[in-house]
C-alpha cells in the first residue's frame, strides 16, 4: 500500500470520529460565535427573526458590568488560591504513596481517588452540612481549641475559603494518580547514583524528582487550571453565588444570564471571554514551561 492509500484509509477510520467532532462540537462552537453578536433571547427560541445582529455590544456592556468583574474576580481568586494548593497536596500524597514507608498503598489510592468519582453536586450537600454553623462537625472540632463557631457560608470573608477547602478535597485525588504515575517513570538509576554521593532527601526531590517530573507538573497545572476556572456547582449548589456575590463564578453568572434571564446572547459572549481568558494562560504556563527548560 504506498503512502496516498494509506492516507485515504486513516481518514476513512477517522471520518466517523471527526463527523460526530463536527457535528456535536464544532456546530454548536460556531452557533454560539454567532449567537454572542446577537440580542438572542426567550422570544427569539420560539422565532429566529426576534433575534437581532447587535454586533460587539454584548461584549462592551460585559466590560461595564460591575457583576462581571465581581465574578472574574472571585474566579481569579479561587484559581490562584486553590490550584496551587490542590496540587500541592496531590504531590504530597503522590511522594507519600510512593514511599516505602506507607503500607497498604492500594487501599489509600481507593481512599483518596474515591471523592473524585463522587457525583459533586452530592459531594456539595454533603460539606454544606459539614459546614453547618450550628450542627456542622467542623465548627464542632474547632470548638475543641476555642475557635467560635463560624458561618463558613454566610461569611462573604469565609465563603469561597470554604468552597476551596472543598474543591481541594474533592480534586486531589485524580492528580495524585498522575503524579504517581510519573513517580514510576523515573528511573530508580538516578536515586542510587544520588545516594552514593550521599544526597539528602531534599536534594534529592530538588535536583532529580521536580526536574523529572516536569511534563507531568505541566499537564497537572493545566488541567487543574481549566477545570478551577469552570467553577460552577459547588457555589451552584452551596451558596447561589452569595452571600453578597462573594462567591459568584463566571460559569455561575453566565448561567444565570442564560438559562434564569435567558440573555442567551449575552451568555454566550461571557462563554468566549471565558474560553480567551483560559486560552490566553494555558500559552502563559506552556511559554513558561519552555523557557524553564531552556
Amino acid at each position: 500500500m504506498d503512502k496516498r492509500n494509506k492516507i485515504s484509509a486513516a481518514y476513512l477510520f477517522l471520518s466517523p470520529a471527526l463527523l460526530a467532532i463536527f457535528i456535536f462540537f464544532l456546530i454548536p462552537v460556531l452557533a454560539a460565535l454567532l449567537m454572542s453578536f446577537t440580542d438572542f433571547d426567550i422570544y427569539s427560541l420560539g422565532n429566529l427573526g426576534y433575534a437581532r445582529f447587535i454586533g460587539l455590544q454584548n461584549y462592551i456592556e460585559i466590560f461595564k458590568d460591575p457583576l462581571f468583574w465581581q465574578s472574574l474576580k472571585n474566579t481569579l481568586y479561587f484559581v490562584v488560591a486553590g490550584g496551587p494548593l490542590s496540587i500541592a497536596v496531590s504531590l504530597t500524597a503522590a511522594l507519600l504513596l510512593s514511599s516505602k514507608l506507607v503500607k497498604y498503598k492500594g487501599f489509600f489510592r481507593l481512599v483518596y481517588f474515591m471523592p473524585v468519582v463522587t457525583t459533586l453536586v452530592a459531594v456539595s450537600i454533603l460539606w454544606k452540612f459539614i459546614y453547618n454553623p450550628r450542627f456542622g462537625i467542623l465548627n464542632y472540632l474547632l470548638g475543641f481549641i476555642g475557635v467560635h463557631p463560624i458561618d463558613w457560608l454566610g461569611n462573604p470573608q469565609w465563603a469561597l475559603p470554604a468552597i476551596i477547602l472543598m474543591a481541594v478535597w474533592k480534586n486531589f485525588g485524580y492528580n495524585m494518580i498522575i503524579f504517581i504515575a510519573g513517580l514510576q517513570n523515573i528511573p530508580e538509576d538516578l536515586y542510587e547514583a544520588a545516594n552514593l554521593e550521599g544526597a539528602s532527601e531534599w536534594n534529592k526531590f530538588k535536583n532529580i524528582t521536580l526536574p523529572m517530573l516536569a511534563p507531568t507538573t505541566l499537564f497537572v497545572c493545566i488541567i487543574t487550571m481549566i477545570g478551577y476556572f469552570q467553577l460552577f456547582a459547588e457555589p451552584y449548589v452551596m451558596t447561589q453565588g452569595g452571600p453578597l456575590n462573594s462567591t459568584l463564578s463566571i460559569v455561575l453568572y453566565m448561567y444565570r444570564e442564560g438559562f434564569m434571564w435567558w440573555n442567551m446572547g449575552y451568555s454566550a459572549a461571557l462563554a468566549f471571554i471565558l474560553f480567551i481568558i483560559i486560552l490566553i494562560v494555558s500559552l502563559i504556563q506552556l511559554r513558561v514551561q519552555r523557557e524553564t527548560n531552556l
